[in-house]
């Protein structure tokens, strides 16, 4: 007898109308395990059926999970294979897999189970969800970013969008073995971190720009001072003096509100060597680029685009959301004189994710931003259903670099020059 939906139905609603919801914060995992595997010995005995042990032992897991953890969502969780988790609707559960998407095999009981369960994930970091407030970012205990949608705004039912958080902490070395870039890339782009360049990574969603950011962040020193600015804190920093800030919704008043340009700007006044901004999306970008034009060299964020050139104009964009009144051309000064890189991650059709471009701003050319491309991935002219292939390929590097400039400043020069002998050496 395996358990069925039915036989999960009848019991969940005999042990719910009896339990008493304020305990649960008082016993651990194990305590309430112990109590539901004995309540449902007691509703066994009196089953028209036998109920196997194996039966019993997930209905016990199962109601656990729904008491204190995610419910359903609860087993896609602890598969460690699954990177995201999209549910549209009670029966609509899609699983992300090796950079492929599927449908899961679960489904919710109903539509006030993924309610209550949505509601949970809110209240645990201290946000809320409901009809005045339907929207909500927020953060499992584990580090996984969660986005919930609940009707009237989500017309088919309550949505929510789990980005799993990885406890395995990839750096630029294990991104070359996974052929995300060359070697060549990986040791330049360890120089410009530990040669305080400052750093733009651009994608699309799912591209794997948190991965690049905190794998560029383990080159900062740890003598560094260093503070994260993220909507959802997802950053794991492994230096000794960081300081994280949340931003913070309003409150039930509509007051209260702490956005990341508040976040940006007290930063400034908080003797930051380093300020890492986990997603630009807004006028912040403004206060960023000053902060990267006045002694903070070495600062790094990540923002939406599908081009380093798109990258240049979402900063335009951003910065004129600040309602600042300021030209285009003191804008594009702005940031060319603050930007150094650009790293341009992708997620490819066959799921793989590479790093496409790097490049670097160099100045204005009357009114366009000047700007060149050290790195790029080429794809093959001919290319399986499968498997996108192709190669790294670099025009090098001019001696007006940024790179070359300040690698030669940290006496880094050789290890630079020993980067591109090893991109010319045959494959």
């Amino acid at each position: 007898m395996s358990l069925t939906r039915e036989l999960y139905e009848q019991f969940r609603a005999k042990i719910f109308e009896v339990i008493d919801a304020g305990i649960l914060n008082d016993m651990t995992r194990e305590e309430l395990t112990v109590q539901i595997e004995r309540a449902i010995g007691k509703l066994c005995e009196n089953y028209p059926t036998p109920v196997p042990n194996v039966t019993r032992t997930e209905l016990a897991k199962n109601l656990v999970d729904e008491l204190i953890g995610l419910g359903p969502l609860q087993q896609l969780m602890e598969d460690e294979s699954i990177s995201d988790i999209m549910v549209n609707g009670v029966d609509e559960v899609f699983i992300e897999r090796n950079g492929k998407t599927q449908k899961a095999d679960i489904s919710f009981i109903n539509h006030k189970q993924l309610l209550e369960i949505a509601k949970r994930i809110a209240n645990n970091v201290g946000r809320r969800v409901d009809e005045s407030s339907p929207l909500c970012d927020a953060r499992l205990a584990d580090g996984s970013r969660v986005n919930v949608v609940i009707p009237p705004i989500a017309l088919d039912g309550v949505a929510i969008s789990i980005r799993k958080f990885k406890e395995q902490k990839l750096g630029l070395r294990e991104l070359v073995g996974f052929g995300a870039m060359s070697p060549a890339m990986a040791r330049v782009l360890m120089i410009a971190a530990r040669c305080r360049l400052n750093i733009i990574i651009s994608g699309g969603t799912g591209s794997g720009k948190t991965t690049m950011l905190n794998a560029l962040s383990q080159y900062i020193g740890n003598d560094e001072r260093i503070l994260t600015i993220e909507d959802a804190a997802e950053l794991r920093i492994q230096q000794p003096h960081v300081v994280r800030l949340e931003t913070r919704p309003a409150s039930t008043e509509g007051s209260g509100a702490i956005t990341q340009r508040d976040l940006v700007i007290n930063a400034l006044r908080m003797r930051p060597e380093r300020i890492i901004l986990g997603e630009c999306r807004g006028a912040e970008a403004f206060e960023m680029l000053q902060a990267m034009n006045t002694g903070h060299d070495g600062s790094m964020s990540t923002l939406h685009a599908n081009t380093p050139r798109d990258a240049l104009s979402r900063i335009e964009s951003m910065v004129m959301m600040a309602n600042l009144a300021l030209p285009l051309a003191a804008i594009r000064r702005t940031i060319v004189s603050a930007v150094h890189l650009i790293i341009q991650v992708n997620r490819l059709r066959d799921g793989s994710r590479k790093v496409t471009s790097i490049s670097e701003l160099y100045g204005l050319e009357g009114e366009a931003p000047v700007m060149e491309e050290i790195f790029r991935f080429a794809p093959d002219d001919e290319q399986t259903k499968d498997k996108v292939s192709g190669q790294f390929v670099t025009s090098g590097l001019p001696s007006r670099s940024q790179i070359h400039i300040s690698a030669s400043e940290y006496g880094l020069s050789r290890e630079l020059e020993a980067a591109f002998e090893m991109e010319a050496e045959p494959a």
